[in-house]
């Protein structure tokens, strides 16, 4: 037969799929779903690190929607898709505005889309900001157990910075077993000082919190302390003179815009991604532009984790998280799938129309 003439072949017949589905899941199932469960998401936290770091995931820059009108606002896009057993896709959409403090309102509010992997279409809406704190409080405590097995292990810890995302890490730092004879507390506003003293003595009453001690200065703090957590909203460098650091303590700066280049350039810099962390004006970025090059930085959390660096005790340890999305990903996946065993699912009837393709 001529092959010119003979029957085109025929597409394989697909089979059919189920309609859709998209389901909200509000930040009181969020909540539940997580409280309580610190050990198996640092647990969780660390594997979407192993996944990244092993090539199995996108992750692409994040992009900031800011305004002239607002210069202290931003939203951020994080895109992301992750494999392994995780084997999502999505967008994180996080709003900063200070602004909300003064009216009594949380700086930060954010939705997780969660995509199918296979089709493409998003099947769950996440309230955020409670994924958001976990995540990035899961990391510190990650990074705050793998960055002082080569030093010993810290007992006076020091917040600079006193909202949210501390209370979280200090939550996390507990239930992964920290204790501390030591506690102290900075923020420029002292009602949030206030307030987060008042949280730390209320956890201390079940044996969580050693004597906690408000300071009057960051410098104060920095040099009694051997463990400092940075989680302030800073824009820029506020903390500029090296001869703080001297004793050596491990920094978990989760802010990122709080240290002068030249703190960076005295210590040992690890970060959770480069491409990613050397950006928008982080401090770790303006030491980029500074000095020209990288060398400052001493590897990724990855990179501890896989033996291949191992961070040295005489020098203080700054690790500088720029947050991934496949971090999201893997801690929303996990609570859609919490909501869904406890049968608690909300599904949104026909939120998908018009499925036919010639209708």
């Amino acid at each position: 037969m001529n092959p010119l003439l003979s029957p085109a072949p025929q597409p394989a017949t697909s089979h059919p799929v189920p309609a859709p589905t998209f389901a909200v899941i509000c930040g009181e199932q969020v909540q539940r779903a997580l409280e309580g469960r610190e050990k198996h998401l640092v647990e969780l936290v660390e594997a979407g690190y192993r996944l990244h770091g092993a090539g199995d995931s996108v992750n692409p820059p994040s992009y900031f929607l800011r305004f002239p009108d607002r210069p202290t606002a931003r939203i951020i896009a994080l895109p992301a898709s992750v494999g392994g057993p995780v084997h999502v896709d999505g967008l994180k959409w996080i709003s900063s505005f200070p602004a909300n403090v003064a009216a009594g309102l949380p700086r930060a509010s954010a939705v997780l889309i969660l995509n199918d992997h296979d089709t493409g279409y998003p099947f769950a809406c996440l309230e955020s900001s409670i994924i958001s704190a976990t995540r990035t409080a899961a990391s510190a405590a990650l990074a705050a157990d793998w960055l002082s097995r080569s030093r010993p292990r810290p007992t006076r810890i020091g917040f600079v910075g006193t909202g949210l995302i501390a209370r979280y890490i200090h939550t996390f730092l507990a239930g992964t077993g920290w204790t501390f004879d030591t506690i102290g507390v900075h923020d420029v506003s002292a009602d949030s000082a206030t307030g987060f003293h008042g949280y730390l003595r209320r956890v201390g009453a079940h044996g969580h919190s050693g004597q906690v001690t408000v300071h009057d200065s960051a410098e104060e703090l920095v040099r009694s302390s051997d463990l400092v957590v940075f989680a302030t909203i800073a824009d820029r460098p506020h903390i500029t003179d090296p001869g703080w650091f001297t004793h050596h303590p491990l920094v978990l700066h989760v802010s990122l815009r709080d240290l002068a280049p030249e703190i960076l350039l005295a210590s040992v810099n690890i970060v959770d991604d480069v491409e990613h962390c050397l950006k928008a004006d982080t401090s770790p970025h303006l030491a980029e532009q500074l000095t020209g090059h990288r060398d400052f930085l001493y590897g990724t959390l990855d990179d501890v984790m896989t033996g291949r660096v191992t961070p040295p005790a005489d020098r203080p340890v700054i690790f500088s998280p720029f947050g991934l999305g496949v971090l999201d990903l893997a801690v929303g996946k996990y609570v859609y799938d919490e909501v869904v065993r406890s049968g608690q699912l909300h599904l949104i009837d026909d939120f998908f129309h018009d499925l036919r393709r010639y209708g």
